[in-house]
């Protein structure tokens, strides 16, 4: 197993005061030539947005995008007509493709929209954009890792990569079993704390690692913890 940990003060941070957002590779303004991606992916936003706030329509192209509500209502504009606002449970995936123009607000007037936002390199370029949301929660299982994207399946991304989701409580221990061939993991761990078997590490609250020659792998939360996992090619 090889592990590299970034620790959550780690990343790069900006408050721009309607936007607070933590970026775990470089991106915009933060560089770090040390973390320009894992594998396939290549961005993971923490982003915090504050009532009647966002992203004004802006352009993007050969992009696979996710995002992730964890608190708060997300709305979605675009140039392929799709106007959607989505909350906690559900997921947003964009397509970029040969390019798409789209907006991001916070459709909120008293509380702050909390997401994450997450860019994977895709295998084909200039494929036809495109726009989906999804609620996952019918696939997601308590004090288990429950995968809600996957290839080959109704939720996929233009490239081979397996999103999973884990709410454990205090003391649960679970095996993700990887996927594909020539993969990595990231774990991402949105709140509370786990720990990673065969090793001394410990991941608290917005810590992420890169994980790369396992065939398996076992968390046990430390607390109650929420955990986003993303296996991509290398």
């Amino acid at each position: 197993m090889n592990i590299t940990i970034d620790k959550s003060q780690s990343r790069g941070h900006f408050d721009h005061g309607w936007l607070d957002t933590w970026h775990t590779f470089s991106f915009a303004d933060y560089y770090n030539p040390q973390r320009m991606h894992f594998g396939a992916l290549r961005v993971l936003n923490d982003d915090t947005l504050i009532p009647r706030s966002g992203f004004d329509t802006h352009p993007h192209k050969n992009m696979e995008i996710v995002s992730i509500p964890l608190s708060g209502q997300l709305r979605h504009g675009d140039s392929l007509d799709n106007s959607h606002t989505i909350g906690p449970g559900h997921i947003q995936v964009m397509s970029a493709g040969t390019g798409i123009h789209h907006s991001e607000y916070n459709a909120n007037t008293d509380q702050n929209l909390a997401f994450l936002q997450i860019w994977i390199i895709p295998e084909e370029t200039n494929t036809p954009p495109q726009y989906a949301d999804y609620d996952i929660r019918p696939l997601l299982q308590h004090n288990s890792i429950s995968t809600f994207i996957a290839p080959g399946t109704g939720i996929a991304l233009r490239r081979n990569a397996w999103f999973s989701w884990a709410e454990l409580d205090r003391g649960t221990t679970c095996t993700y079993r990887m996927k594909g061939d020539k993969t990595g993991l990231y774990i991402f761990v949105i709140e509370g704390s786990i720990a990673i078997d065969e090793t001394e590490a410990i991941l608290d609250r917005r810590d992420g690692a890169g994980i790369t020659d396992i065939d398996s792998l076992n968390i046990t939360a430390k607390k109650p913890a929420t955990v986003l996992l993303i296996e991509v090619s290398l």
